[in-house]
């Protein structure tokens, strides 16, 4: 190379040199070390001795400050109280106020004229309610947090209705829209007597069981499966509104990883999505088989049973008739998603259905769902697995909220958890395997710290 070449003639003299006169270059080194000696030791006088630097105190005598002038200063000090609540089933203005110790009538009776302000208690209850008052109960600014109504944004969004006094000093409402942040939690539990009741006992949100039965719903039958002392752990996304945790709905983003024994038997799953090939996200046993099938095993993610497929007694005919579906019992405007993929095949009013849905999939399936109380789809969409059509209701013949769901196969009614669970799993993509291995090796390591988390906790009395 052209600068080796350079350096390797002008370093030849000096060789010759070397090898001529040793101890010429011996001499010379060390009067130039010699030389460096001297002049460090030369500095060092020059830095200042500390001791010998001046020195100076400085006396300053404070004002002393009467006990009466401090009573008087804290007197003036104005207090700002700030607290807590969620709305409730049957909360009027004053209750709501009264629970939050705030007694300011102006206040009150803006939160009952104002178009705005009276969504704080329209619509479902859970909406958490932050509110900041003066010593003497008058509110000074009131921020409720709770769902958004557009449903392709309440899993990323939540409305923000805050109160406050504008620039002239009269109360004004508004809305805003917020974004959940998440923080990645872990948790674990022990069954007592169902899921629901194991998640609360564990401090986890219910969106968490709800997520747990999916991902397990095609080897547990969340319904007649478990067992008193059967335990999971998880590692999930835990949402937060302006820094505070969601109470309401969701509760929580995705579950990450999970691990169930269930009568001795171990269940394992992890959230993935292969990058690389683009394909869909879906939970993955550590073994590489998906967890997802063709179909949902509940068209709802908070419900419960309230009648099987099987004959029953006809709550309106007063006659026993076969059931050809299964009821879900939830309050009214409950999100209802569908089942699997598909088209829309009808959705409007159906006769004693009410408020109808009825989806065709592939292989000649369809599902329905009906008593709706709004739907969110229209005939011909195109509608993805989990994707929300509609709310509960109590529309047709119904005497109270639920959603009727049923299973068609070439028109013949089938038992619907039956045939999700026997549905076709979805593969993992082979170009997706050591991501996922090394995924897994993660996951493992965590769940192995979520399930120390309640050693020694066997769940309720």
């Amino acid at each position: 190379m052209p600068g080796l070449d350079v350096l390797s003639r002008w370093l030849r003299p000096l060789e010759t040199f070397a090898a001529r006169h040793p101890r010429a270059l011996t001499g010379a080194m060390l009067v130039l070390l010699g030389g460096s000696g001297v002049t460090a030791f030369a500095l060092g006088p020059l830095v200042p001795d500390t001791a010998a630097l001046p020195r100076q105190s400085v006396v300053e005598v404070l004002p002393a400050v009467s006990l009466e002038e401090q009573i008087e200063a804290l007197a003036q000090h104005q207090l700002s109280l700030t607290r807590h609540e969620q709305t409730r089933a049957g909360d009027s203005v004053d209750s709501l106020l009264s629970r939050l110790g705030a007694f300011d009538s102006a206040f009150a009776a803006f939160l009952r004229s104002d178009g705005t302000a009276r969504q704080l208690l329209q619509g479902r209850t859970g909406k958490r309610v932050e509110l900041s008052a003066d010593a003497d109960g008058r509110v000074e600014r009131l921020v409720a947090r709770y769902p958004v109504a557009n449903p392709d944004l309440e899993r990323t969004h939540f409305s923000r209705l805050i109160v406050e006094r504008d620039t002239q000093g009269h109360w004004a409402a508004r809305v805003e829209l917020g974004r959940y942040e998440s923080q990645v939690r872990l948790g674990s539990g022990q069954i007592d007597s169902s899921l629901f009741a194991a998640t609360d006992e564990a401090g986890l949100p219910d969106a968490v069981a709800s997520q747990l039965a999916d991902m397990f719903s095609g080897e547990i039958d969340f319904h007649r499966d478990l067992r008193k002392g059967d335990r999971f752990s998880l590692v999930f996304e835990a949402l937060t509104a302006d820094g505070e945790p969601v109470t309401w709905g969701q509760g929580a983003g995705q579950v990450l990883a999970a691990e169930f024994v269930n009568a001795g038997r171990t269940h394992q799953a992890v959230w993935f999505k292969d990058e690389a090939t683009g394909g869909k996200a879906g939970y993955y046993g550590f073994d590489g088989q998906s967890k997802r099938r063709a179909f949902l095993a509940s068209p709802m993610e908070f419900s419960r049973v309230s009648s099987g497929f099987a004959m029953r007694f006809h709550p309106i005919l007063q006659t026993w008739r076969k059931h050809n579906g299964i009821d879900y019992a939830a309050p009214t405007g409950t999100p209802v998603r569908n089942v699997g993929d598909g088209t829309v095949q009808f959705a409007g009013r159906q006769n004693g259905y009410g408020n109808t849905v009825v989806v065709r999939h592939a292989g000649g399936k369809e599902t329905l769902y009906a008593h709706l109380s709004r739907i969110d789809v229209r005939q011909g969409q195109r509608v993805e697995q989990g994707q929300r059509i509609g709310a509960v209701g109590a529309t047709g013949w119904a005497t109270g909220p639920h959603l009727h769901f049923e299973f068609r196969v070439n028109g013949q009614h089938q038992d619907p958890r039956l045939l999700a669970r026997a549905s076709e799993a979805v593969r993992l993509p082979l170009g997706a395997v050591r991501p996922f291995q090394e995924h897994v090796a993660s996951a493992r390591t965590q769940l192995a710290v979520a399930a120390t988390l309640n050693e020694g906790v066997t769940g309720r009395e």
